[in-house]
């Protein structure tokens, strides 16, 4: 294989492994050199490849970015109504590649992160306004006014149960933490 030809691929398996350690850690306490070790390359080149530790998080964060917002895209694709919509940003906030015991770690030390680091801090920025965005654009139909305030509250569970599920011993339920969120929908739109 060519030497350009490897880059990307190691990237991604840096990227693939700083999930992992975060989610094995609970924590951002971990080394480019365990990050490395587990993706198969040298500490040196996964500095070379992202110059530092907070950059190689940072392409971490965006990874799950870009994999949930092409959750919600493929999801929304398959949505004709606002309701539809709407059950489909929630499910796709607990999709197997999201809710996933090392990706619900690395969500929540991103929020750590975005407390220091003003990169991470825009990129959640980002997650929080299309979040926003998407949830408003499907409740207007439904609630009216209040849509800024449901979808408000919305993402304020979603991000709770992903708290709690980071802090529970037991395997992530994503069947559980779905019919949490749509039962709360459910009660906001028939109020």
């Amino acid at each position: 294989m060519a030497r350009s030809g490897a880059e990307p691929i190691r990237r991604a398996a840096i990227v693939k492994a700083t999930i992992q350690e975060i989610g094995r850690a609970g924590s951002l306490d971990v080394t480019v050199a365990q990050i490395a070790a587990r993706a198969g390359v040298s500490a040196a080149l996964a500095h070379h490849y992202f110059g530092s530790k907070e950059a190689i998080f940072v392409a971490a964060f965006r990874h799950v970015l870009i994999v949930y917002g092409a959750e919600v895209r493929g999801a929304l694709a398959l949505a004709s109504t606002p309701r539809e919509r709407l059950e489909a940003v929630v499910r796709a906030s607990f999709s197997p590649s999201s809710f996933r015991r090392d990706t619900i770690s690395a969500w929540l030390n991103f929020y750590v992160l975005a407390q220091t680091m003003p990169e991470a801090r825009r990129l959640l920025s980002i997650y929080h306004r299309r979040l926003r965005s998407n949830l408003c654009h499907a409740l207007r139909p439904l609630v009216g006014a209040r849509a800024g305030r449901v979808a408000d509250g919305i993402g304020a569970l979603i991000d709770g149960v992903y708290l709690r599920q980071a802090l529970s011993p037991a395997a992530p339920d994503r069947a559980a933490a779905t019919a949490l969120v749509l039962d709360h929908v459910s009660r906001e739109i028939d109020a």
